[in-house]
Formats: C-alpha cells, structure tokens, sequence
C-alpha cells in the first residue's frame, strides 16, 4: 500500500525531463485533484522518480496511444502511457481513489485526512481505437472529454491534452468530392444518373461513380482538402444524406447488381482514391458509409488496408437490443430484392472489412426532448458491434450546444464508459451518477428510466431514431405517470437548488411530448406552450429538433405542424445554430 498523504504530502509526482506536453498536462491535472482531496500541496519534478513517489512514465507501443498501465504497491506508483494514455491512466487512478467525473456540471472529489493507494497491477486498452459521440457537455468542454476519454472528431481536443482522431471532411461528403459550382455544366455525367435525369443539386444528388472523370475530379478534390488539413488522420468519401438517388446508369447498375449491392461500387471507388493516395498521405485513412442503399455489404469488393467503413444503424429499433429485436420492418432491401437485417450486415462486413466503424443513434432527432427507452439496449449493442469486430464507434446524440433534456447527462457519461469498455457496470454508473446529479430525487429519477424501459419491453413497442411521440409508449396515463415520478423527485430536492434545477429540467421532457400529443389532436394551448418555451429557454437549450431552432419548433406547434421541417425545403436549410 502506498500512502500518499497522512497530514503531510509522502509522495512527489515525477516526469521525465523531456516528457511530452501531454504528461505535464497528466502531471498537472493529478496535483490538482490530490490537492482537493487531503488539502496538501503535491510537487511536480523532472528527473527518475524515487522510491514512493509516483511517476508518469512513456510507453512501450503495445498500449497504443491509449492503453495504460498503473503499477503500485508500497514503493511507489508508476503510471505508464503514451499520449492520451498517460491521461486517461491518472484519471484511473484518482476514480479508483473515489473521484467521479460525471458532467460539467457535477464532479464528485471526496476528502481524506490520509490518503492511502491500495495495491493494484492494471493494463488497459480499449477496444476501440475511434470513441465518440457528440453530447454537448464533451463537445463544449475539452478538459471534461479528456477524462471521459472519447477521442472523437467532435471533440476537438488539442495535442497538449492528447489530441483527437480528426477527419478532413467528415461524412456526407459527395458534394465536397465533385462541387456542383465546378462541374455542373460543365460535366453533369459525374452526377448520378436518375429518372433519365442527372442530379446535379447540392445535397439530395449522389454522383455516378462509373465515370473517370468523376474519379480525377474526387482526386484533386481531396488532396487539396489533405494538404489543407495536414493533421488529419481521416477523411471521409461518403455519400450525401438522402436515402435514394443513386446513380441508375448502365454501369453503376451492372456494377451494384454484380456485388449484390451500392456497397460495392462505392467500396471499388474509394479503394481507387486511397491507392493512388496512399504514398502522398501515408497516415490517412480514407473513410466511407454503409448507410442506407449502402448498408449491405458487397460479395466481391473489400476495402484496402487504408479504407474504413463506418455502418450506420438508422433504420434500426433502438428499444431492444438489436441482436434480439423482434421488427421486421427494420430491413434493408438489396438489388436482388431481399433483404437484411442490420445484424445481417454487421455480420457481413465484418467479413470483408477489417476496420468497421459503427455510427449509431441516441436520441430522437426530430423531438430531442422526447424520451428515448434505449437505457437497456446501449451495452448489448456495444457488444455486438465490438464482438463483430468493430474497431470505431460514433455514438450520435442531441448534438445542440446548449444541450438538452431527457437525461442528457446521465446518457453522456453512461455512453463513454460503454465506448471506454463495453462490459462496465452500467446499473453501477447509473446509481452513482443519479446519486450525486439528482441527490434525494435519485430514486424517482431512477424509478422513471425504468417506467419508459418497462413500458417498451412489456408492450414490445419499437422505438426508431426520428419517431413522433407515439400514443402507444406515451399514452396520457404513461405521461401521468412520469410527471408524478418527477414531480415527486422535485419535493424530494425542494430545498437543494441545484438538484431541484436538474430535475425540473428533466420534467421537461413529458411536458413537451404532452404538448406535442396535444397539437397533434388540435388541442393547442398558448398559454402552455409560453409557459414551456419560458422554462425551457430557462435552462439555456437551443434546439428542440436537429437542425432547427427553438423559435421554429415553436412556430411548429402554434401552426399545429409535426415538425420544421415542414417549412425548409431541406432540413439544413436553417441558419445555424445560436447560443
């Protein structure tokens, strides 16, 4: 046992001389929380450390950039890392010293007259070497996803606190590929071909991946985007978001209906631009979807050593675990006329593929505030995917800076320790974070996730990614019933304002689904809808809808429209988001 504080500091944290920005950060960041634990001041030097101090040392390249290892007993504390790892290994250690790291807003430091390190030998890689999702608490706060350990595209964390995996384009990008303003005219045989017609417009167009010009066009677009970006380590060639619209010609159709899929052609496509690529940008990993028509896999094609593919679940089922889900709605259709599941898929690229990506879905887009029952599905789904081989996953959830309601937060950081180890204690992480996030109402808080999960289990009742709040889950009995959870929550923490502001925060979400369910019967109220946008706009959210504004989901609701989009002729036609 290795005793670090007994009234006076018994340990010194050490670096090496030369060690990099990230261990400084590292060495930094563990002073720090010692010192709000026992109230001692903890020096950090440069040089060997000794015995009973604790160093942070570099790496063998087994751990990776973020694997780590803690070694300690009653000599010392040795903590080993490269990069990210090194980080992520002091924040090991100050959890499994009682610290919990649970939002922006909530971290838990308990306070020790003595402060003692139990032995312990720990070695930690993840197994997944990509782990995002965009939840506004780690894309807003750098510090705060360092030490959930994601390492994403979204969180633009800088190299002196680990860096990030960061993408040049990042999806969608067809129109980056072959800009409309530039070959329209000029070349519309590089658009997909459709109806007879060439779709040349931004955004709803795909291109025709049969024609070489579209392939040199693609090429020059995307060395200049690498030499633009030269700390990129991806970038993405992927198709735009519309499900549909690819190209019908000739060739493209021979070509997809020889790999039994879109998949196919498109794979053969980026394996051209990552080949003749690959000696100028040797470090860059050349990305692509399997999403929508592109979902199944190919029976020929496989991606090159440099290509990834990232499988998107959007047409699943996100109330049961999608190994088990029972809806046979959730299939998507092939050339031949049959169809898959997306465990099918997942399967089937992880058969071709040796670096599958997943991009999966957390929320309900189209009403963020809606409850969303996939608290019971989230670890059984990371294990598939990494079962099947998964090495990269992009967890998509209410991205709004100003984030959002239905537990947002408890979801955040459920979600990282999953993309951290997808066997974690998940029940354990709920507990505790409620406990300290809600306090006295933790109980009710609890009680209302299983409600939601109950309801969707018992009834088998599918939950989809953009799904209205349905009648069948969200009956008015079911909202009676959460209210009064919450509401009970509340007089629980009546006299703790700042539990008493989380939960009423999270009331929120049946009250919108209420009104919702209202409009949808004609049974609009102003005054409740005033009175909602006033407590919402109170937390400081931005968007109820993705892509759009709270002033439209408003204007949505007093017209008696399901949604925004109604008014847009695209759903990223807005302006962009505000704070």
């Amino acid at each position: 046992m290795a005793v670090l504080y007994d009234g006076t500091v018994r340990a010194g944290i050490v670096i090496a001389p030369d060690a990099p920005e990230q261990a400084k950060y590292a060495a930094s960041q563990l002073r720090h929380y010692l010192g709000l634990m026992t109230g001692g001041s903890f020096a950090v030097t440069h040089g060997v450390p000794g015995d009973h101090d604790i160093g942070l040392l570099g790496s063998d390249v087994s751990l990776g950039d973020d694997g780590f290892t803690i070694d300690a007993n009653a000599e010392g504390i040795r903590i080993t890392g490269n990069k990210r790892g090194i980080l992520y290994g002091v924040y090991e250690l100050l959890e499994r010293l009682g610290c919990r790291f649970f939002a922006i807003d909530c971290e838990v430091v308990p306070l020790h007259h003595t402060l003692t390190v139990p032995d312990m030998r720990v070695r930690q890689v993840p197994a997944l070497e990509y782990r995002e999702h965009n939840y506004s608490d780690l894309t807003q706060n750098t510090m705060f996803a360092v030490k959930s350990r994601v390492n994403g595209q979204s969180h633009k964390i800088s190299e002196a606190m680990g860096g990030h995996i960061s993408y040049a384009w990042f999806v969608h990008t067809f129109d980056h590929m072959v800009p409309q303003e530039k070959y329209e005219k000029s070349h519309p045989e590089y658009y997909a071909l459709v109806d007879g017609k060439r779709q040349t417009q931004k955004h709803t167009g795909q291109l025709c991946l049969s024609q070489e010009g579209t392939l040199e066009a693609t090429i020059q677009s995307v060395r200049e985007a690498l030499h633009n970006n030269p700390d990129a380590k991806m970038i993405s060639l992927s198709q735009n978001d519309w499900n549909g619209n690819n190209c019908q010609c000739a060739d493209c159709v021979a070509s997809d209906n020889k790999e039994g899929s879109p998949a196919g052609t498109l794979t053969n496509f980026v394996n051209k631009v990552a080949e003749r690529l690959e000696t100028e940008f040797p470090q860059v990993v050349f990305s692509t979807l399997a999403y929508q028509y592109t979902r199944p896999a190919p029976k020929y094609a496989k991606p090159r050593h440099n290509v990834s593919v990232q499988l998107c679940s959007i047409e699943c089922c996100f109330a049961h675990p999608m190994e088990t889900c029972d809806d046979q709605n959730r299939r998507v259709k092939r050339p031949d006329g049959s169809a898959g599941t997306f465990m099918d898929d997942l399967v089937d690229w992880g058969k071709v593929s040796r670096r599958n990506f997943i991009w999966d879905y957390t929320t309900c887009f189209a009403h963020y505030p809606t409850p969303h029952p996939n608290w019971r599905s989230l670890q059984p789904n990371m294990r598939a995917f990494v079962k099947n081989g998964v090495t990269g996953v992009f967890e998509q959830g209410n991205g709004a800076k100003g984030g959002g309601t239905d537990l947002n937060e408890l979801r955040a950081y459920v979600i990282a320790k999953l993309l951290w180890d997808k066997d974690t204690d998940v029940a354990r992480h709920i507990r505790e974070f409620t406990d300290a996030y809600y306090g006295d109402a933790a109980p009710m808080v609890r009680a209302y996730i299983d409600l939601i999960c109950d309801k969707a289990e018992q009834d088998n009742i599918h939950v989809g990614f953009n799904d209205e709040p349905s009648d069948e889950l969200f009956s008015d009995e079911m909202l009676d019933r959460m209210e009064a959870l919450l509401q009970k929550g509340k007089e629980a923490v009546r006299g703790d304002a700042i539990r008493l502001f989380r939960v009423d925060k999270a009331l929120l979400s049946p009250r919108y689904v209420r009104i919702r369910r209202n409009v949808k019967r004609g049974r609009g109220d102003v005054r409740v809808l005033n009175a909602f946008y006033s407590d919402w706009r109170a937390h400081r959210m931005t968007r109820m809808e993705e892509w759009f504004s709270g002033e439209s989901s408003l204007r949505s609701m007093l017209d008696g429209k399901p949604r925004s989009v109604d008014y847009f002729t695209h759903w990223i036609d807005e302006s962009p988001e505000v704070l």
